[in-house]
C-alpha cells in the first residue's frame, strides 16, 4: 500500500488526505478489500475505507478545472484532497478533491453562469503574456546584436527564440538574462555557436564526452565569437 507520509506546507491549514492506492489493501475496521485505484484514508496508522471513515457521502471532483474546484471547496463544509503516489517522480500528486454534493452543484451552477466572462478573461491574460514574451524576445535579440554586431540578423532571432523558450529552463529564462546581463547573453550566443557553427553535436553523437567535445571545439567557438564581437556596426 503506497501511503508514505504526505507532506503539506506547514503554513497551510491541515486538511484531510485521502489516498488513491497503487496496491490492494484492506480496511482495518470492517475488513473490506480495497483494490488498486480505490480510495482510503489513514487514521492512527490504520487504513480505513471511506465508509468507515464517514467520508463516503462525499463526491469526487477530478482536478483540471481550477474555478470549479475553488468554488466547490469553498461551499463544502467537509472536504478532502485526493492524492496518488507517483513512482516516477517519487512524490504524491493531487488527483482532485472529495466534496459535498450540494457544494459541487452550487459551484457548477456558478461556473456555468460566468463561463463566458472567465473565457474572455483567460484570452486577455494569454494575449498579455504573449505580448510580453514577444517584447522580451525582441529585446533579447537586440541585446545580442549590441554585444555581437557581426551576428547575422536571422541568427540573433534564432538565439533569442531558443534561449527564451518558455518553461525550458534555458539561460534566457533566468533572472540574469531577464535583466539582459552581458554574461547571460554571452552564454546563449556561445551555446548557439557551439551547436550551429562547430562539429560539437557530431562529436557528442559519436560518443565523445561532453567536456572533451567542448574542449575540441573551444577554439572554433572563440574565433566565431571574436569575429561577431568585433565586426563593424552597420551605420
Amino acid at each position: 500500500m503506497d501511503t508514505k507520509p504526505f507532506s503539506a506546507s506547514s503554513s497551510a491549514p491541515k486538511e484531510l488526505v485521502v489516498f488513491s492506492i497503487l496496491r490492494d489493501s484492506k480496511c482495518a475496521e470492517c475488513g473490506q478489500e480495497l483494490w488498486k485505484g480505490e480510495l482510503l484514508i489513514m487514521e492512527s496508522g490504520r487504513p480505513l475505507c471511506l465508509r468507515c471513515a464517514d467520508l463516503d457521502h462525499l463526491v469526487f471532483l477530478e482536478r483540471g478545472d481550477a474555478a470549479l474546484t475553488r468554488r466547490a471547496s469553498r461551499y463544502s463544509t467537509l472536504r478532502a484532497v485526493v492524492v496518488r503516489f507517483s513512482r516516477s517522480r517519487k512524490r504524491y500528486e493531487r488527483q482532485g478533491v472529495l466534496i459535498e454534493d450540494h457544494a459541487l452543484a452550487r459551484a457548477e451552477q456558478e461556473c456555468l453562469s460566468d463561463a463566458e466572462a472567465r473565457r474572455l478573461a483567460r484570452e486577455r491574460a494569454a494575449e498579455r503574456r504573449q505580448a510580453h514574451d514577444a517584447e522580451y524576445l525582441a529585446t533579447f535579440a537586440q541585446r545580442v546584436a549590441a554585444l555581437f554586431p557581426g551576428c547575422p540578423i536571422e541568427e540573433q532571432r534564432a538565439i533569442a527564440e531558443h534561449a527564451c523558450e518558455k518553461y525550458s529552463g534555458r539561460i534566457g529564462r533566468s533572472a540574469a538574462a531577464k535583466e539582459l546581463q552581458a554574461g547571460a547573453v554571452d552564454l546563449a550566443v556561445r551555446a548557439h555557436v557551439r551547436h550551429v557553427h562547430t562539429r560539437y553535436d557530431k562529436l557528442l553523437a559519436s560518443g565523445v564526452a561532453r567536456d572533451e567535445a567542448r574542449a575540441r571545439v573551444a577554439a572554433s567557438v572563440a574565433k566565431c565569437l571574436d569575429t561577431w564581437q568585433h565586426a563593424h556596426r552597420p551605420r
